[in-house]
């Protein structure tokens, strides 16, 4: 026979599954610009526009949604930068003053965070109780993961030599990057 404690039961909340298939989602989707910014130097521009798609997409959605929606800006703020740095590059293409590199660098920063914010948003759209129950620690760990797999995606594409060869690229149907290794 048990008796009952006069401690409180603690819980520990886990991540539900809707978090485990928006992380893996989220890591699947910013493996490759992270590696081909480690690999190539730059971001392929099916990758931003990837993220603008989406990110347009899930911004009509929020805009046009009628359900009550306390973050509804943030959210809408957040989905349009993408076309924000669309309207911008544009514009100043070419750019050798102060706004092309800055332009440059936003449409890094949107392919590689844009990615990653875009599904979360999706999933809050899709599920909207998705995080409702997630504690702090777990939106962290989730974030950290998404970020520390798109660090060693870089990091494996500036080392690519060391396990890929310049034919598994072009086999592939990419450009060899630069200092590929040649096939023994």
């Amino acid at each position: 026979m048990t008796l009952p404690s006069d401690e409180p039961e603690t819980t520990v909340r886990k991540p539900s599954r809707p978090t485990a298939v928006v992380a893996v989602g989220m890591s699947i989707a910013v493996w490759w610009p992270s590696f081909t910014l480690g690999a190539w130097g730059v971001l392929f521009f099916e990758q931003i526009l990837s993220v603008w798609a989406a990110a347009t997409a899930a911004l009509l959605v929020v805009l046009i949604r009628r359900q009550e929606d306390r973050h509804r800006l943030a959210k809408a703020a957040a989905l349009s930068v993408p076309s924000l740095w669309l309207v911008l590059a544009i514009f100043f293409k070419g750019d050798r003053g102060f706004l092309g590199p800055l332009v440059d660098t936003l449409g890094g920063t949107v392919a590689i965070l844009g990615i990653p914010a875009t599904i979360w948003v999706l999933a809050r759209i899709i599920w909207p109780e998705f995080g409702e129950d997630l504690p702090l620690k777990w939106r962290i760990i989730v974030v950290a993961a998404v970020l520390a797999i798109a660090a060693t995606c870089f990091l494996l594409g500036r080392n690519h030599a060391a396990f890929l060869t310049c034919e598994d690229f072009t086999i592939s149907g990419n450009s060899a990057p630069p200092g590929c290794a040649p096939r023994l």
